[in-house]
């Protein structure tokens, strides 16, 4: 039979021996230490669609998956053996507390809503959401001149001179009479 590389023996000091069981079943359990150490900064994880109340609120029945996308977002989840159904996941655990898991599915009838079920039920009451966006007006742009024509008119350089030069190019002189030959 083979000998072992080393041998545990308990034969040495009894305390430093306990000491290092002791330390190594404390070093093992390092995640429930650090979470409770103060000072110690935890990630926030958030995972899937961030479905809240307001939103839920905003759908109403005969919507179509158009304007349920629009409110929603697209859907976590699309059951491939049921199209008629979305599901919306949302899993958050914040600051090393435990994790909070939402869930809604929403049911359609020829693309019509026709039903919510999960976490969030729907007000009797309908809510119109205003907007945050605003509407700027912008002022009809001059296109007289383009843009080349404004930064060469800063330089006194016209380009109707050009047009004249290029008119008068263009015109070829009429045939005169060969050399040798008198006019009629």
């Amino acid at each position: 039979m083979r000998k072992p590389l080393f041998a545990l023996t308990l034969r040495g000091n009894r305390y430093s021996c306990i000491a290092a069981i002791a330390a190594s079943l404390t070093l093992a359990s390092c995640t429930t230490i650090l979470t409770n150490l103060p000072g110690v900064y935890t990630v926030d994880v958030q995972q899937g669609n961030i479905v809240d109340q307001d939103m839920i609120d905003q759908l109403r029945p005969s919507m179509n998956k158009r304007q349920v996308q629009y409110i929603m977002g697209s859907p976590m989840l699309i059951d491939f053996f049921n199209q008629q159904r979305w599901d919306y996941l949302y899993s958050a655990q914040l600051g090393g507390e435990s994790r909070q898991q939402k869930r809604i599915s929403l049911y359609f009838d020829n693309d019509q809503l026709i039903g919510v079920q999960g976490d969030f039920k729907p007000s009797v009451i309908p809510v119109i959401k205003t907007s945050g966006e605003t509407t700027v007006d912008v002022p009809k742009r001059n296109l007289e001149k383009t843009l080349w024509e404004m930064i060469t008119g800063l330089f006194g350089y016209d380009s109707t001179d050009d047009e004249h030069a290029t008119d008068r190019s263009d015109k070829k002189p009429s045939p005169g009479p060969a050399s040798g030959q008198l006019p009629l």
